[in-house]
């Protein structure tokens, strides 16, 4: 009966017994409910507390439960899901499954994403007895584990009756969606399967209603931003995180299209926003960003933030040179205009559509970008057998994704985010990475949630350093289970790289895997795999023909062997920043 590990079976694999009542119960209704707000598919490691909830979501025609081999990989799963598909859910035990999923619930609530959390909770007759039970810190007090999910979690639900369950299930994952992030759901072990008159087979479908801005302070904010802006002489357009919880991704493109300004997008806000918009002129990210971009930014007389987050690292080591009274910075519910003021009950998405009909055309800051630009220079190339550069690379990776099988590329915490950063992201091709949170070993999971939720039609491209991919490897495992086709390339440079830039010590250096090994003892002849090692350019051209080519049907593993020391100028740049601002001595008491 234990949780960690172990990774549940395959959805169809064995026959489950549920009750054969006309009567609807708990469990249906929770697992119909996952159905409506748009979750097929439920991120699981099985434990002796939601066995039974587990056979109700597996007997839900429109959902599958993905068994994961661990839980904290099931929650990355769920939460890579809520990325692609706008909710994601994982199920996981009590106490020991929920501590563990924890860190993958606090990534999520950091980014902003809607995942719905179920945990299978003590017998509702062991609460209040003074009994102490196995996966618990041996007190008879079960509160635990809800203390640690209520700081991570907008809505916390104990369902421990089944007068209430109802109730609490449905406000639960209605909250989750409204506010965009997660909840937690613990449900006691022995419910799932008892009818109740509250609950039925086919519930009444959520009608969420939207929130609506205040007209009064909508057309306030709208009449100080357009005095602002039309004053301003190189005003600038700035793409923030926050457009994917607000949902204003469709008008911050009418705006660009509408402002002529300057189109630029914060590292987190990669993907966001079309590349491709005409004025797009790169990632803004002070000290390390896309050629000419910070220059272009950072002397406007204005700039319109839609949705920023300004942290240590977006902000490198807090050195942008950006003026408060120089910015409007549009949240998803607030504008704020410069020092003051600011206007409340203003829904971003509503702001950023009225203005795209008022605003007066600028080019003037596209027009100045277009004067300093000067192309990237063209990558030497490589002699024949020359060990192979990271840029490099990067350089096939980019005329890789043009491919129009590639769905979604993903970059792992490391270099990774800043070689990522400079790909150029064709029409329709979605990005992914965690720079809020920052947890080294999120994207595995969350690369097979993103990919189930895909589908198979598109292919996900994964670039992961080799320290991040040790954190949480075995759920290749599952990739192959159910069938992914993604791309891995693992950067195989001997440590933690990033923070080998931030502050080295012996710490980062890790002990080398035989990582095509390790993939091909997971892939032990079931499912569709092939992996391999490249140490040059002419090897690695050849394996992404193999893996865009004969191997299209299969998950494809790619070690790439670079130098330690082969880093991106922007890691070293962004590393030192960071570095200063993080041993800032004590303030003076």
């Amino acid at each position: 009966m234990e949780s960690n590990g172990g990774g549940g079976g395959s959805p169809k694999e064995a026959a489950v017994v549920v009750p054969s009542s006309g009567d609807a119960t708990l469990g249906g209704h929770l697992a119909r409910r996952l159905v409506q707000v748009g979750v097929s598919d439920v991120f699981a490691v099985p434990g002796d507390f939601n066995l039974t909830l587990l056979d109700h979501l597996i007997a839900e025609p429109g959902l599958r439960v993905v068994g994961c081999c661990n839980e904290l990989n099931a929650g990355y799963a769920a939460d890579g899901y809520a990325r692609a598909r706008g909710v994601g859910a994982c199920a996981v035990t009590f106490t020991v499954g929920g501590l563990s999923v924890l860190n993958a619930i606090g990534g999520a609530y950091s980014e902003n994403l809607p995942l719905i959390c179920i945990v299978g909770g003590p017998n509702s007759n062991d609460y209040g007895t003074n009994r102490i039970l196995h996966h618990t810190i041996g007190l008879p007090d079960f509160s635990q584990e809800l203390r640690c999910f209520q700081p991570l979690t907008c809505y916390q639900a104990v369902v421990s009756n089944l007068d209430d369950a109802h109730e609490q299930i449905d406000r639960a994952i209605s909250t989750a969606i409204r506010e965009s992030k997660p909840v937690y759901i613990s449900v006691s072990c022995n419910l799932p399967a008892v009818p109740h008159p509250t609950f039925s087979r086919d519930p009444v479908p959520y009608f969420l209603s939207p929130r609506l801005s205040n007209q009064a302070s909508l057309h306030a904010a709208l009449d100080a931003t357009l005095a602002f802006l039309d004053k301003a002489v190189k005003p600038v357009l700035v793409a923030g995180p926050k457009l994917r919880v607000a949902k204003a991704g469709g008008a911050f493109v009418d705006l660009a299209d509408a402002s002529g300004y300057a189109v630029a997008a914060m590292p987190s806000a990669k993907g966001l926003v079309p590349e491709t918009l005409p004025r797009f002129i790169g990632t803004y990210w002070g000290a390390v960003s896309t050629a000419f971009c910070a220059e272009i930014v950072e002397s406007g007389d204005a700039y319109l933030f839609a949705g920023p987050i300004f942290n240590d690292y977006s902000s490198v080591g807090y050195s942008c040179l950006l003026k408060k009274d120089k910015a409007v910075v549009v949240q998803p519910d607030r504008v704020t205009i410069g020092n003051g003021p600011a206007f409340g009950c203003v829904m971003m998405r509503d702001f950023l559509s009225e203005l795209a009909k008022r605003v007066r055309k600028n080019t003037t800051a596209f027009d100045n970008y277009k004067r300093i630009f000067v192309p990237e220079g063209q990558l030497p190339e490589c002699e024949a057998g020359e060990a192979l550069r990271v840029n490099v690379l990067f350089k096939h990776i980019q005329r890789m994704i043009g491919g129009a099988e590639i769905g979604a590329v993903m970059a792992e915490t490391g270099d990774s985010w800043f070689n990522c950063q400079k790909l150029r992201l064709p029409e329709g091709c979605g990005y992914e990475f965690q720079m809020q949170y920052g947890s080294i070993g999120w994207s595995v999971g969350a690369l097979l949630g993103y990919a189930q939720a895909l589908g198979q039609d598109k292919r996900v491209v994964a670039c992961i350093g080799d320290g991040s991919f040790q954190v949480t490897a075995q759920d290749v495992s599952t990739m192959l289970r159910c069938g992914q086709r993604s791309i891995i390339f693992l950067i195989n440079n001997g440590g933690y790289t990033i923070e080998v830039e931030i502050h080295d010590g012996p710490y980062n250096v890790i002990k080398n895997w035989d990582y095509v090994g390790l993939v091909n003892a997971i892939h032990n002849g079931e499912g569709r795999c092939w992996a391999t090692r490249v140490r040059c350019e002419e090897e690695l051209e050849a394996a992404i023909a193999t893996a865009t080519g004969d191997k299209a049907d299969s998950l494809c593993f790619i070690e790439v062997v670079a130098h330690k020391d082969d880093t991106s100028k922007e890691l070293l740049e962004w590393g030192s920043r960071v570095s200063a601002a993080n041993s800032r001595p004590p303030n003076p008491q």
